[in-house]
This record gives C-alpha cells, structure tokens and sequence, in this order.
C-alpha cells in the first residue's frame, strides 16, 4: 500500500490521475517545467516540483530527475499518465530499483508488449492476426527500400517504442522513402527518446479498433468492450467511440478473447490497450499501448469502471472484483478532442492565450481539460487542450448531445478543432457509423476545411505585423440581445489616462518582431506559419525549386509542419539553420524575384 503518488506527467491526464487519487485518500505531488509554473495540474497538487526547462527531454523526459524528485517529495508511487515516460521500460525498472511502485506494468511486460515490433512477435506466438511487415527494426533507407519491392507500396515506417501516431509516416512510393524514415525516426527519438523504427504493409482503407483491458497480479485479465478510433488527422485520433457501430457481439468476442490471450501470454498488469485495424470483417493487431489512453473516458462511460482507480488499485495488489459475463455496455459515448490546431490550414499548431474558456455541462457531458482562461498554451507539448466526452442512451443521443456541448463550449485566443467537430458530428457518413481512418479527404474535403477559416487580418504598422482578430460582443438592441463579431484593428490605447482606461475591454495588440513583417511586404519570403523548431532544412541558396516542394520542417507541438515553396523559382537566401527556433512569421528563406 502507499499514500502518496507523484504524476510523471502535465496537462489534463494529470489533472485526471490527481483527483483520482485524492478520491482514494492519496497524497499528489505534481512535477513541472520552467513553462508549466502556472498550469492547473501545478495548482491542483498537494504539493509540485520544478524539474526543468520547457523542452520535455530536460524536464518530463529526465529519469534521473523524477526519480530523485520522488524520493524527495517522500512519493512511495509514481503514475506516469500517458506519452513522455509511460511506456518506457528503463524508467518502470528505475522505479523499482529505488523502492517506488511504478503504476503500471512491469518492466519486462512493458519490453515485451510496449515496443511495437517485440509485440508483433508475441502476438504470432498467440496466434492473433497482425499486419504484414518486418518483426525486427530497419536500419537504413537501403532497407526500407528492399521491403518496399517484398511488400509494395504504401509502406508505414513506425516509431518502435511509438504511439499516438507520433513517429508514424507513410510512404507512398519509392521516392518517398528517404523523407519519411528520416522523419519517423526524428519524431520516435524526439518523443520517446528512441528511434527505432520497424515497417508494416500500409492498409489503406481500415477502422481502427482497440480493446481496453484490465488485468490484475492475480491472473485475471477482462476485456471491457472496444473503441473506434478511425477519425484521425496525421494518423493521430481526433474522435473515438464506444461501441464500435461496426463490430457485431461475436466479432467484440472474437477481439475481446484475443486480446486477453495475448496479455495473458505476457503477464501484463494494469490497464493496457490493444489496438487493431479492421477491414472488410478481419481485424490485424498492430500495437498494444502500456498505459492509459487519451480515450480511456468513452470505456468508462458505458462501462462505469474508472480506469484510472484500477489502476492504482491493481498496483496496491488488490483483485479485479468482475468476472467477463459481468462486464456489460451500457448507452453510447463519444469523445472529441479539441486540441489547439487549425482545421482550415492542415490541423497546424495554434498557439495563443486563452482569453475566454468556458466548458459545457449538464446530463452526460463530461469535459477533461488540462487549462484555464488566461492560460497560454506552449509550443513544447501536445496540442490537446481537453477532451469532450458525451454518453447517451443510444448513439443518436450521444450525437445530439455532443452536437450541443461543442456548440456551448466558448474557447477564444487561439483556434481549436471544435469547428472540424462539428462538421464531423453533422456529417452522414458519421452518422451512419461507415467512417474509416480515409474520414478526412473522402468525407470531409479539404475544400470544407477551408470553409472553417476564420477571420484574420494582417497590416503593417511602424515595421511590425499586426494581428487583428475577431472580437465578439454582446449588444442590446430593443430589448433583445445579439451577439457581433467584428473583425478589425482594436483601438489603439493613447497616453491619456482617462481614454485609456475606458478602452480597457480592448483585445490588446499583438506584435511579431520587425524581421517576421517581411512576409507582409515582400512577395518572394517564404515565412514559418508557426512558431517552433526547425527540425530539417532541404534547401540550399542557389537551388531551384518547384511549387509543392517541401524547404523545411518545422516541429512544434510534438507534430513536424512542412514548409513548402509557394510557386517555382530559385533560392536567393536561406535565413535559418537546423534546430533554430523560430516565430510564426519569421523568414525562413528568400525566392529570387523577377522569376
């Protein structure tokens, strides 16, 4: 037994595993980095700890610094959410060597199922289906390549030790090799600080389906019903449902009795996920995720079993209290994740302060969140701001509803993915229940993408770019109240005092720095949409270039943003190097004018 956890972790999972604990009468610590200070999980805590900068790999990535935070927090167990540390073996083995219980599987589970192509091996053992591909890492291009004429085109390279869609790229035919095992390999060692990667057949066409399990130190192991998780964007989801409208009660059986056999094979512990791809009544097993999911919200909705107190409760020895035939689906639920992109430029990263959030509430209509109004959101972490999750009777309920709590949901400052939602929620193919993982581009065009674009402008004022953002107000006129939303330049604020303090409701101006103007005045700068990380430079100056082309790659967010040449031409200049940080506007490189 112990009394008090540390969460290796940030934003709304650790929010989620704190009032767990607190529930269950356990003492929090929260950990923090220098750009976390003031995030919600640090003012939730009992008690919270700096560990280090904003960039993950000197702060939520370090080992060493958890564990001797551990230690002198007096945390007798440390849960570690999900991404940063979750699934990486090393850091449960370091817990138990300094007498801290690691909530979650052990370390040689974790080896086992937690790295993907160690977990396709013990699924052929358990003879559960699994994807055509390779069942040890690749190495180089030259291997890749080799593969590519015994499997054919696309191929998916994977992040080993990856998940979430994070180290995942496909490539589409020969010459796309070299780009996408750079960048999965990039992604798998920025992420998970491990960049091994393996290749599967890329199916084009599937649902992807996960079964949640729950398995105790007794050798009892349940399934509890599945997920559908097709509606993804850079193959990371984007909603997810329980039940599947797809699965019939033998194919969930079927899937349920694989799952649980191949977590019995490896003595897994706690919760876990098993994660398939489906296609015309077939299911493959493609990865098992050693941790809680993002989606672990819509199995405790028609389950009623709150996964993240098993989890806890399983680490402190106790027995699963249910037997498989008592494991029932009640209703229907939904989640949508807002996360802080821009549906209408390709889900880019949107950084910015949450100048109005306000969550959604009533009958089934649960909102996981990891921020507040005022909160800013940084450029170093997961764009997710919080999760939407709604329970119905049936899925039209749970449809309708979610229809309502995106539509009561007010987030401003920075855009979220609650437009494409909505789109997503009136679509009939969605409705229907036919979406696959190809959703986005068959059912939803980019055209429609577009259409959720919102209103900005951009003018030069005194060598800077200033932003003018929409603005809402509430006006009364006769009696009856509007809502206006004005797109244009807020008032500037004067010396006097007096006018100034009547303008205080004013959006204030934001400014970029003189050299990110260039983009508004010379037509030959190609600029970063985003602030960030420059993570490849592809160009050189002197070097022709076609439209499309991609120059660079700027990682913010954990998501790599290629930058492409907007028209033919030559390079005149380049501006920036490898790893150079950069804001959204900045010039990352010059086209040759007069071409």
């Amino acid at each position: 037994m112990f009394s008090t956890v540390l969460i290796a972790n940030r934003g709304e999972i650790a929010l989620r595993v704190m009032r767990a604990c607190k529930e269950l009468g356990l003492r929090t610590i929260a950990v923090y980095s220098e750009a976390d200070r003031d995030a919600l999980h640090v003012r939730y805590a009992d008690e919270a700890y700096l560990i280090g900068p904003p960039s993950p790999t000197e702060s939520y990535l370090q080992i060493d610094i958890i564990i001797a935070t551990a230690r002198r927090a007096h945390a007798d167990a440390i849960h570690p959410g999900y991404g940063f540390l979750a699934e990486n073996a090393t850091f449960a083995a370091a817990c138990r060597d300094a007498g801290i219980t690691f909530i979650g599987p052990t370390p040689e589970a974790m080896e086992r199922m937690g790295s993907k192509v160690p977990a396709r091996n013990e699924a052929i053992a358990a003879n559960v289906p699994v994807v055509p591909g390779t069942t040890a890492p690749v190495a180089s291009v030259d291997e890749v390549l080799r593969l590519g004429e015994q499997f054919g085109y696309p191929l998916a390279i994977k992040a080993s030790a990856g998940g979430g869609g994070r180290g995942l790229k496909v490539a589409a035919q020969r010459r796309d090799v070299a780009d996408a095992f750079d960048s999965a390999k990039r992604e798998a060692a920025a992420y998970f600080k491990n960049d091994e990667v393996y290749v599967e057949k890329y199916i084009r066409d599937p649902r992807h389906i996960e079964i949640q399990i729950l398995a105790d130190t007794h050798g009892n192991v349940l399934y509890l019903g599945e997920r559908d998780c097709s509606i993804q964007r850079r193959h990371q989801k984007l909603v997810e449902e329980s039940p599947s409208p797809a699965l019939t009660p033998d194919l969930r059986a079927e899937m349920g009795d694989a799952a649980v056999r191949l977590t019995q094979r490896v003595g897994y512990t706690g919760a876990g996920t098993l994660e398939f791809l489906f296609e015309h009544g077939q299911f493959f097993f493609l990865e098992m995720n050693t941790r809680i999911q993002v989606e672990h919200t819509v199995t405790e909705a028609v389950t009623g079993i709150d996964l993240v107190k098993w989890q806890i409760r399983v680490a402190q020895g106790e027995r699963l209290p249910w037997s498989q035939e008592q494991i029932k689906l009640t209703g229907h639920a939904i989640e949508c994740r807002v996360n802080a992109e821009d549906p209408a430029a390709g889900f880019r990263p949107a950084l910015g302060k949450l100048s109005t959030y306000r969550e959604p509430h009533g009958l089934g209509v649960r909102v996981d969140g990891g921020y507040a109004e005022g909160d800013t959101i940084p450029q170093f972490y997961d764009s997710l701001v919080a999760k939407l999750i709604t329970w119905g009777q049936d899925r039209v309920e749970a449809i309708a509803r979610m229809r309502r709590a995106l539509a009561d949901f007010e987030i401003s400052g920075a855009r979220t993915t609650i437009p494409f939602h909505q789109m997503v929620m009136d679509s009939q193919a969605f409705q229907r229940g036919s979406a696959t993982v190809r959703f986005i581009g068959e059912h939803i065009t980019e055209e429609q993408l577009k259409s959720l674009a919102q209103p900005e402008l951009v003018t030069v004022e005194n060598d800077h770019v200033r932003e003018e953002v929409a603005r809402t107000f509430a006006v009364e006129v006769n009696g009856r109240r509007f809502q206006v939303r004005v797109a244009g330049s807020p008032p500037i604020q004067p010396s006097n005092g007096a006018a100034a303090s009547r303008q205080q409701t004013s959006m204030p101006t934001r400014t970029r720095a003189k050299q990110g103007t260039r983009q508004a005045v010379d037509p030959n700068a190609i600029a970063s949409p985003i602030q960030g990380t420059v993570v490849s430079v592809r160009v050189q100056p002197g070097a022709p270039v076609e439209a499309g082309d991609v120059l660079f790659v700027v990682e913010a967010m954990k998501m790599e943003n290629e930058v492409t040449a907007p028209r033919s031409g030559t390079i005149s200049a380049v501006h920036v190097s490898n790893r150079a940080a950069v804001q959204a506007g900045e010039i990352l490189a010059t086209l040759a004018s007069g071409q």
